[in-house]
């Protein structure tokens, strides 16, 4: 058994967001030594199946409800997929991102204004925030 502050140090997670979890139900504790809040050593596991589902875009709530079960988490392939697409499409946007920046950066026009790519990428810069604000609107769909 690990207590918070013992699983903080070892994951990397402040004790604030540990609680935090709890309280949102993707961890618990398995009781109490004191005040203090104490853990099964399977805690590591579950953190970094969080911690992946974060990094790869999941919301809280959709990592919640995919760990949820107490043998072992269920994750959809469908959403697995539909997930890998999207950051397919982020990927595709960041790599044009950084072209156009690279371009920008060795353009010869006497001012970025002038450059007709650095224009382009701020129309699309515009347009993609646009997007990203009415997507975002809609309950159940995060915006990339």
């Amino acid at each position: 058994m690990m207590d918070i502050a013992e699983v903080a140090r070892k994951s990397g997670i402040p004790a604030s967001t540990l609680r935090y979890y709890e309280e949102k139900g993707l961890i618990q504790a398995a009781g109490r030594r004191g005040l203090r809040r104490i853990f099964e050593p399977d805690i590591l596991t579950r953190l970094s199946l969080i911690s992946l589902g974060q990094i790869a875009g999941f919301t809280l709530s959709e990592i919640a409800e995919m760990l949820r079960y107490e043998d072992k988490p269920r994750i959809e392939h469908r959403k697995l997929r539909e997930k890998a697409d999207q950051l397919d499409l982020r990927i595709k946007e960041l790599t044009a991102l950084r072209d156009g920046l690279r371009h920008v950066a060795n353009c010869t026009a006497p001012s970025h204004l002038e450059c007709p790519s650095f224009r382009r990428l701020m129309r699309t810069a515009l347009a993609r925030y646009a997007k990203r604000r009415r997507t975002s609107r809609v309950p159940g769909r995060s915006a990339i």
